[in-house]
């Protein structure tokens, strides 16, 4: 093989690989083990975990502990679910395309756009994907991407943008929500492809957008935003403030933390930008014999079009969680989602108050948000998280030296709440 490539040698082929990145000696291996003896040192290493079962836990940043009904479970192991590949032939897979169906007919209703995929792998690398998106559409060679978007976001955009000649400019925050002056400075010239923005955005904050996308649209530049679905039962869609393309993280919608993955990513855009949509759609026709059906309307990967011409190389995706998702939706209903969005948001604002009531404690911003906000501490803050974790609670994500961004969910209740505040002013004292 590697004479016909005409490469000399294995080092050879992998030549454009940093030494610093090759691994130099044979893996340290040891003597095989038996079945019983694997399966116990698995139980080992897993008991050394602490799951958001074993603690009260307000992390979040884009991963949360929400409830997942027993019904999504029952009906994503169903084998017709769980097994199958990618419904290449509709006969024997209308089941499956029925509930891509349903599942972008419900991305679109929550995201306010017409047009939604089939999702893809996940909210990071779904904001990439919109990045790509709006360079084909425009050509354009700059993203102007808020500071409010998800690191890891902005992380996936800038590889691929790199790999494009792109380059991005970053709107830092003013309390908390994307700076307008910082925005519209950025936007100067044409050369912008589109703003990025997060609703709510990482720190927390429920960002204006449609002055954003009415900016974005001025100069000619696409509208992006990465939303968390479930705040969109107590928010305005984004597509109704004029934004192009929604995406973001599913997780919320039925899918378990499962250290942090897998999970999908949904995409919506507007009519227009249709053609260019990553992954596939699913469709709704009739047959010769006036039957109801299901097939795949669009199919833009590389597998089906020209490579050059392709939008992704998404294949089977996430179709699995993203089935999670829509039965989830379905168990929740209209209403439902409505009443889950109001009750975090109490709750969350019943935690804000409780904790910036702590003495050593301060709220970040001020800014109206909907499940998750920082506080700074003052103290000891080492020792103030070392002794939330003893009694069993995991006070949020940490921003730096002396910031934690605390995050709510429907499994908070006021007393972990009061749990936390209490344990904080204890160990601030």
């Amino acid at each position: 093989m590697l004479a016909t490539i005409g490469v000399g040698s294995v080092a050879e082929l992998f030549r454009d690989v940093p030494a610093s990145l090759r691994f130099e000696r044979p893996l340290a291996l040891g003597e095989g083990l038996s079945e019983q003896e694997v399966y116990g040192e698995l139980a080992a290493l897993a008991g050394r975990n602490v799951s958001a079962e074993d603690e009260i836990s307000f992390l979040g940043a884009g991963m949360y502990d929400s409830y997942v009904p027993a019904l999504v479970d029952t009906i994503t192991s169903r084998s017709e679910f769980l097994t199958p590949y990618t419904p290449y032939q509709p006969e024997v897979s209308q089941g499956g395309l029925q509930v891509m169906f349903e599942y972008q007919t419900a991305i679109s209703e929550l995201t306010g756009l017409p047009v939604s995929n089939a999702s893809v792998y996940e909210g990071p690398s779904a904001v990439a994907a919109a990045g790509y998106l709006a360079r084909l559409h425009n050509g354009r060679r700059r993203f102007v991407v808020s500071a409010g978007l998800h690191p890891h976001a902005i992380e996936a955009l800038g590889t691929l943008a790199h790999g494009w000649r792109m380059e991005i400019d970053v709107v830092e925050l003013t309390d908390g929500a994307s700076d307008p002056a910082q925005l519209a400075a950025a936007l100067a010239g044409d050369d912008v492809s589109a703003v990025v923005v997060a609703q709510p955005n990482f720190v927390g904050a429920v960002e204006r957008l449609e002055p954003i996308a009415q900016a974005a649209h001025a100069a000619g530049a696409l509208a992006i935003a990465s939303v968390d679905p479930i705040a969109l039962g107590l928010l305005e869609a984004p597509g109704a403030q004029g934004v192009d393309i929604v995406v973001g993280e599913g997780q919320t919608l039925g899918n378990n933390l499962h250290f942090g993955g897998p999970s999908f990513g949904f995409f919506a855009v507007t009519e227009e930008l249709t053609r260019r949509l990553p992954g596939r759609i699913a469709g709704q026709t009739r047959d010769l014999d006036g039957r109801l059906g299901y097939v795949l309307t669009l199919q833009t990967r590389e597998q089906h079009i020209r490579r050059e011409k392709a939008t992704s190389n998404i294949c089977t995706a996430q179709a699995l969680n993203a089935l999670a998702g829509i039965v989830y939706l379905s168990w929740l209903g209209r209403d439902g989602l409505v009443e889950l969005a109001e009750l975090i948001a109490q709750r969350t604002a019943y935690a804000r108050e409780r904790l910036d009531a702590v003495t050593g404690v301060v709220l970040s911003h001020h800014r109206p948000v909907v499940r998750e906000f920082p506080i700074r501490l003052f103290g000891d803050v080492d020792a103030a998280i070392d002794r939330c974790l003893q009694a069993g609670i995991n006070p949020g994500y940490r921003l730096s030296e002396d910031e934690l961004l605390v995050a709510i969910t429907e499994r908070r209740t006021r007393a972990d709440i009061d749990r936390l505040a209490e344990t904080l002013e204890e160990a601030l004292k």
